[in-house]
């Protein structure tokens, strides 16, 4: 199984920040099929083959997740497309 684990620092209010992890969220599922939903302050997301989630912190969005075998060779793909969306929306 390969790790995900990425971090970005923003600054913006709860709900304001709360809306762009939906934005997100609703890109990878579009990008990779996943369904998401919130437990407390962190976004669940899963699909076959991958599990994780995004948390919100006062000043830190941290994006976790675990790919299943068949994910795994995607890894940096998938990292690449998470890292620019969090750098196009909390930079």
């Amino acid at each position: 199984m390969a790790r995900i684990d990425i971090q970005r620092e923003h600054h913006l209010e709860a709900a304001q920040a709360r809306a762009v992890i939906d934005k997100v969220a609703a890109r990878l599922g579009e990008k990779f099929g996943t369904t998401s939903r919130w437990e407390g302050d962190t976004l669940r997301f899963e699909r076959a083959g991958v599990k994780g989630g995004i948390s919100l912190e006062p000043a830190l969005v941290r994006v976790q997740a675990e790919l299943g075998m068949l994910l795994s060779p995607m890894k940096g793909m998938i990292e690449q497309e998470i890292s620019r969306k969090l750098d196009e929306y909390f930079a």
